[in-house]
């Protein structure tokens, strides 16, 4: 439980980190000649529709409950409540900006904002092909060997690897998989940036 709290702990420092870089339009972990690849366009116009849902209902809430005469420390609990909830969507969105996965000479790197990253050596990877799956249930699943970062609950590239690569899911369990499922805007992008640096054919 300390352990999990600790990385529930993390995501938020990671999150506010992300806030600042997007403010200065500046990504996390991209370094010089390597190929950034954006995944969040299918999930922001229902975060934006999320969020605007939420400062309304954090503004309605507040003159309600101030109408009905509701004590004050209720009311303040609440409001930091739904302003946290804010917070937290604005942070998820700023950390999916900032964070995008990474290709490099050496490396395949899928992440999933402040809450998921795993590194795969290019050398490893066998193939990678695109495919749209629109069922993931979750934004990260491990299911025979085979890992799902989804967006939107879809994924459209998958990676099949020669030998397992290790992950850590978001609260810290750790577990082997040789075949990657994931999300990227321009999936056809990551292909052409991807295959030229493969040292097996795909």
């Amino acid at each position: 439980m300390v352990g999990a709290a600790l990385r529930v702990l993390g995501f938020e420092v990671k999150g506010l980190a992300s806030a600042g870089l997007w403010i200065v339009r500046r990504r996390h972990g991209v370094p010089p000649g390597a190929s950034a690849v954006t995944y969040a366009k299918e999930q922001t116009f229902v975060l934006a529709l999320m969020l605007f849902a939420m400062a309304i209902e954090t503004v309605v809430v507040d003159l309600l409950l101030v109408a009905v005469g509701v004590p004050g420390w209720l009311r303040y609990t609440v409001l930091i409540a739904d302003l946290y909830g804010l917070l937290f969507g604005v942070l998820l969105a700023a950390a999916c900006a900032t964070r995008p996965h990474v290709i490099t000479d050496d490396e395949l790197r899928i992440r999933y904002a402040a809450y998921f990253d795993v590194r795969v050596p290019l050398d490893r990877i066998v193939s990678v092909r695109t495919g749209r799956n629109l069922n993931e249930d979750r934004m990260v699943s491990v299911a025979d060997g085979q890992l799902g970062v989804a967006v939107a609950s879809q994924t459209n590239l998958t990676v099949e690897l020669a030998g397992p690569v290790t992950v850590v899911r978001p609260l810290g369990r750790r577990a082997e998989v040789t075949s990657i499922r994931f999300f990227a805007d321009d999936p056809e992008a990551v292909l052409a940036a991807l295959r030229p640096r493969l040292t097996v054919p795909s």
